[in-house]
């Protein structure tokens, strides 16, 4: 109690003495050092495991043990977040917007650390996924219950969030930059004058942070083969189409696969599941994990084909070009399944690390083919599996800027953010004529539950519609006559009155102007019935409707007061106008203005 007092008092004190923004600055230091401790231990957990594993495994012939590891890894990680946990940790990313645009930007207390232990079970054993998305929900996960701990206005509490998803990105990657980015075109918090330094702190606090643990190279050492020529232009256009169509490809084929996954049983998940993610991995090792050696061995040059055919279906065929060719087209239409497999049977990861292994797979086979077909000028395959893997991620996560930063960063290839920029937005753009919305928001998009930069439809997305519905209004019966209704308005300040049955369910209303010359006339009291004097409601709200569409209804009916029903017709009260407008205002100010 006297530590519980002690700190009550420093909340006190910090209230009256240090602005808020001042004090979310500090906040926000402490997500980045928190955030990138918890990425270090993720990736020291998962590397652990992987090497305690597969240390003894050979490389030219069949390891059996790849069909037993990912089963183990799924069946502990699943049992621990089924019996443990007891709740959803999957999809990080899209967790952390409905935090926001659902739940006043509050993400339970156990995703501080449940992430962590799953992912790196799962990811540790084989699951072909990546931890990034789940190190993303552990930092904001922090940035929001470090926010609730020291009582942050709620616009604060959104910031906060956003950070701890820049420093996972910035301490899991030394991606300072891509970790801002991220912020503002995945999660789509507007950058402002207000944001922006509790951003660049957390960021810049979790890379240094990683640079002090892990040392200050680049993730993945990139063979700088050749300058960009600017002749190479239409063959960049050409592969950022082709990124792009490969993006749509590996988001229709995992959202069709997760539908399937979603209709069986948890058993019957894990069997389909671990039996399919099994089989891949022992056919084509390269899916085995995040993918990440895949990638800097097609990233150094390739210079030995065994480097990613060791144990493959495709050993045999090691000293051909088209062996290679056959295994990496492989590798780019199965990864989808295999992550989809983990994820569906009861693992945890993300597709941050599926994207860019799929990227850099893509770009560096459409470089290898055209240069043996002869139908292009020499394309160094090291660049343009680069090039590859911003235009991939930038198509399945519709964010073209951290696509381009991102791997940048990553490598250390700034002389080519020309190309990577080109391809990145190109694959963007290819796949948004088909897909409006990325992997992570499709499903909130369709049910109306995402912010946006669009600021009318992000204050909507805030706005709850049972907090505006007002139940003082006096209800009515059918079989009451005009002298009853008339008793009713008397007791009333209100012009409109809802007729309910004896079920609650709503038959229409009664509306003073319709009855104002009849209603001081008391000869015609017994005559008239509710029945004959009620109308139809220009609109009827129900109670599961997203605001948008509410703010349609009032436009179009040019109404002030509308009533509310649930999905079974019961009345529960009236929305106005009024209510909507003033709660409007509300949220605007708690959430999107900037203060001195």
């Amino acid at each position: 109690m006297e530590n519980e007092s002690v700190f009550d008092k420093f909340i006190a004190w910090k209230s009256r003495n240090i602005r808020e923004q001042h004090f979310v600055i500090f906040l926000s230091f402490l997500v980045g050092l928190l955030t990138a401790a918890a990425a270090l231990l993720l990736k020291t957990l998962i590397h652990f495991i992987q090497h305690f594993l597969t240390q003894n495994f050979s490389e030219a012939s069949v390891n059996y043990l790849y069909l037993l590891y990912p089963v183990v890894g799924i069946l502990l990680a699943g049992l621990y977040v089924r019996y443990i946990v007891k709740d959803d940790i999957s999809h990080g990313v899209t967790k952390i917007l409905y935090a926001i645009s659902q739940r006043k930007s509050y993400i339970k207390p156990h995703n501080m650390y449940t992430s962590i232990v799953a992912s790196s079970l799962t990811i540790g054993f084989g699951g072909s996924v990546g931890a990034e998305a789940p190190i993303v929900l552990t930092g904001s996960a922090i940035g929001s219950n470090l926010g609730r701990l020291f009582r942050i206005e709620q616009r604060y509490l959104m910031l906060l969030i956003g950070c701890g998803a820049a420093g996972a990105i910035a301490g899991i990657f030394k991606a300072p930059i891509a970790g801002m980015v991220f912020v503002v075109e995945v999660l789509m918090l507007d950058l402002t004058m207000a944001t922006v330094t509790p951003l660049l702190v957390t960021a810049a606090t979790a890379t240094t942070f990683t640079y002090l643990t892990t040392g200050t190279g680049a993730m993945f050492q990139f063979a700088h083969a050749e300058l960009f020529e600017l002749e190479r232009i239409p063959y960049v256009i050409i592969l950022g189409l082709f990124c792009g169509l490969v993006s749509l490809y590996f988001t229709r084929a995992m959202n069709y696969t997760e539908d399937i996954f979603r209709k069986l049983s948890y058993w019957q998940k894990f069997i389909l599941g671990s039996a399919l993610l099994s089989v891949l991995i022992f056919l084509f090792p390269p899916l085995y994990g995040e993918g990440y050696n895949t990638i800097n061995s097609l990233l150094s040059g390739l210079t030995d084909n065994e480097a990613i055919m060791n144990g493959s279906l495709f050993y045999p065929l090691r000293s051909s070009n088209w062996g290679l060719i056959g295994l990496l087209v492989s590798l780019l239409i199965f990864k989808v399944y295999a992550s989809v497999a983990t994820n569906g049977a009861g693992g945890t990861g993300g597709i941050f690390a599926p994207s860019l292994f799929l990227g850099c797979i893509a770009g560096f086979t459409f470089a290898f083919i055209l240069d043996k077909l002869g139908l292009s000028p020499y394309l160094p395959h090291e660049n343009f599996a680069l090039m590859g893997m911003a235009g991939v991620m930038a198509g399945v996560m519709h964010a073209p800027l951290t696509g381009t930063f991102l791997i940048a960063e990553l490598t250390g290839g700034y002389e080519l953010l020309l190309p990577l920029l080109i391809v990145s937005t190109i694959s963007y753009v290819t796949i948004s004529l088909f897909e409006p919305h990325s992997i992570y928001a499709m499903r909130l998009a369709k049910k109306g539950e995402l912010i946006t930069h669009h600021k009318d439809k992000a204050v909507l997305t805030l706005m709850e519609l049972r907090s505006l519905i007002e139940h003082n209004f006096q209800t009515v019966q059918p079989e009451m006559t005009l002298g009853d209704v008339v008793k009713v308005i008397t007791q009333s300040s209100r012009n409109v009155f809802p007729v309910v049955d004896k079920d609650g369910l709503l038959m229409g209303i009664v509306l003073i102007d319709n009855i104002r010359n009849i209603m001081f006339r008391p000869e015609l009291y017994d005559r008239f019935k509710v029945t004959r004097i009620m109308v139809s409601p220009p609109a009827v709200i129900n109670i599961n409707m997203q605001m948008g569409k509410i703010m349609e209804l009032f436009d179009k009916t040019k109404a002030w007061n509308l009533p509310v029903i649930d999905d079974d017709g019961v009345y529960q009260g009236f929305v106005s106008k009024s209510s909507i407008l003033n709660t409007y205002r509300r949220v605007l100010v708690e959430n999107f203005s900037e203060q001195d």
